[in-house]
């Protein structure tokens, strides 16, 4: 199994461990330290040796950030995870607050006193998030002060788990549709034309995506961690543990780049600096430690993007084609989970672990799964009202009659990533539920059948699945949609439909489609797909083209859940037309009993 199931260490562990990090702040001369969920490349999913907020707080979410001051403490988290938070720290010892209404710079301010001094690990934190926080907390007296030595991973000590080392292996051409030496040669090409010696690559989905190489260094993620320096012309310096690199992927990579110990990072680094070059960092997801390394020096730091984020983010021809085959069969394998759960489900013997674990069964029985894309979400009742929960042993709940059970879960393939995630009712729903569900869905088809010109953002689309939610007077707190990479990242950037969506849709793009509702302590509600940017078509009539959303996923919706007078006749027409192309689609990959469910599950509302 890809998934465990062992609960966090005791939340009162956090006193003793802010302690210690107390008398190791105290000789480093800082009135605070700041602990990121974050490793050096600023990835959402850090290996054990990077789990640093975990250790110190116990929280296990994705996102968050702990702040220690000498007499006072505070996590920081968003708001998927203000209900997960407080169940998982020492809340005597941490205040949890939930951003973006609370900000770190006023709690500082409100904190510490003037001319005191934050400490920050510089490998730990984007150069654009403590440019920020310096400017803010400057007029006040207050200094960031860069720390030579992460105080943390000292209190941690020899139990802190060794860095990963997992093998790196090439993503063959057949999925990845485009030659490494290809992607390399357009890049330099994008170099020379705005004028750049060198480009610095931090991310590994970057990194992974632009050699075609895939690895296993952090849990759903199938990427190595390692650093990246392309010049405009010549062969790349891949910065990796060269234990990763098998004579497979050496073979593969010895056309494309040089492999170099990491170690050699500084001393390249401190070289370039002595030049003259042109060089591109990304301050948005470069360690700000790199900003610190190269200034001072005759190398002039290009501010941009990460030029390989567009690129990867538009899928080519051949991976939305092996993303389709991906999804079919993922819909088939959710679809006998579904008609397996429906059968099951009022025997009063089903709970959250065995759950997710028979849908981690059914996925391995494709014989193409390689990992899940991300811990699966099981929650029923209340707990699915936690819009990030993770199932422990401790937290396990039976699914009983009357509840609604929400289960968000993916898999990687070599052929794509999935993410999908469905709702259920356990035997008869109340009327709240289905009119709550009802207004979800409502969103999630006005994503679906969105038409929208070039040059639109997915801020400008977001509302679209909030509508019907703000009419009742309800709404939700995370992000409508996420990109998705192909075999890499389940998030991934730069595009995404949520209010800080930002980035303009392009053809290519996957995105997921996941409007929610939770009503605390009770349940949880999410409808989730993942859709494709399709090309620019004219409309009859109109003078724009307009692009859309073909979506990928196929699996059905919970017709029990639906309150067909809530819909309006384009949306149950929409709701309809999905459930008959999931059933021709999937239908045919069941076998006699889950097809005769599917067939049933997928039947026309009138």
């Amino acid at each position: 199994m890809f998934q465990t199931y062992e609960a966090a260490e005791a939340r009162q562990e956090g006193a003793a461990r802010v302690a210690k990090l107390r008398q190791l702040m105290a000789t480093a001369r800082v009135d605070a330290v700041l602990v990121p969920r974050a490793d050096e490349h600023q990835g959402e999913y850090v290996a054990p040796s990077a789990e640093r907020l975990k250790w110190l707080t116990g929280f296990t979410g994705s996102a968050g950030l702990a702040v220690v001051a000498r007499t006072t403490a505070a996590l920081f988290v968003d708001g998927r995870y203000i209900t997960q938070a407080p169940s998982q720290v020492d809340t005597r010892t941490f205040e949890v607050l939930q951003i973006p209404e609370a900000k770190l710079s006023e709690w500082l301010i409100e904190h510490l006193e003037a001319e005191a001094t934050v400490g920050f690990d510089p490998w730990l934190h984007t150069a654009a998030v403590i440019e920020e926080l310096a400017k803010i907390l400057e007029p006040k007296g207050i200094k960031l002060k860069a720390l030579a030595t992460n105080p943390v991973d000292r209190a941690w000590g020899r139990a802190r788990p060794a860095p990963p080392r997992g093998a790196v292996v090439p993503h063959p051409l057949k999925y990845a549709g485009k030659p490494a030496e290809q992607k390399i040669a357009e890049l330099q090409a994008a170099m020379r034309k705005e004028g750049e010696d060198a480009v610095i690559l931090t991310l590994p989905d970057s990194i992974a995506w632009l050699f075609n190489v895939r690895g296993c260094d952090v849990a759903h993620n199938p990427v190595a961690l390692a650093f990246a320096i392309v010049p405009v012309s010549g062969k790349a310096e891949l910065f990796i543990d060269p234990a990763k690199i098998g004579p497979e992927a050496r073979a593969h990579l010895a056309p494309l780049a040089r492999i170099s110990e990491p170690a050699a990072l500084d001393r390249r680094l401190m070289a370039l600096k002595a030049t003259s070059k042109r060089i591109r960092l990304d301050p948005a997801s470069a360690a700000s430690a790199f900003f610190r390394k190269l200034k001072g020096g005759k190398a002039r730091v290009m501010r941009g993007p990460d030029p390989c984020l567009l690129p990867k983010a538009r899928k080519n021809a051949t991976e939305i084609k092996r993303a389709r085959t991906a999804h079919k069969r993922d819909g088939a394998a959710v679809a006998r989970f579904l008609a397996w759960l429906d059968r099951e489900a009022m025997s009063g013997e089903l709970d959250e672990i065995g759950c997710s674990r028979q849908l981690e069964t059914m996925r391995s029985e494709t014989q193409a799964l390689k990992e899940i894309s991300f811990d699966t979400i099981s929650g029923t009742g209340p707990n699915g009202a936690i819009v990030h929960y993770r199932v422990t042993t401790p937290t396990n709940r039976k699914l009983e009659p009357g509840e609604l059970y929400l289960v968000d879960s993916g898999a990687q393939y070599l052929d794509g990533t999935t993410d999908i995630t469905r709702t259920v009712a356990i035997g008869k729903p109340t009327r709240e539920m289905q009119e709550r569900f009802t207004l979800v869905l409502k969103g999630h088809i006005g994503i679906a059948t969105a038409r929208f010109p070039k040059g639109t953002r997915g801020i400008d689309l977001d509302p679209f699945a909030r509508r019907a939610l703000w009419e009742a007077g309800l709404d939700f707190d995370h992000g409508t949609g996420h990109g998705v990479g192909a075999y890499l990242s389940v998030h991934e950037g730069p595009q995404s439909i949520s209010k800080r969506g930002m980035t303009v849709l392009e053809p290519g793009m996957v995105i997921s489609n996941e409007p929610g509702y939770y009503k605390e302590g009770a349940y949880g509600i999410r409808i989730e797909n993942l859709v494709l940017v399709t090309e620019p078509e004219k409309v009859a009539g109109g003078d724009r083209e307009v692009m859309a959303f073909e979506t990928l996923t196929l699996a059905p919706i919970d017709r029990r859940l639906v309150l067909p007078e809530l819909l309006s006749a384009d949306e149950l027409a929409w709701l309809n037309a999905y459930h008959a192309r999931v059933l021709e689609a999937i239908g045919p990959e069941l076998g006699p009993t889950d097809r005769a469910w599917l067939e049933v599950a997928t039947a026309p509302i009138g």
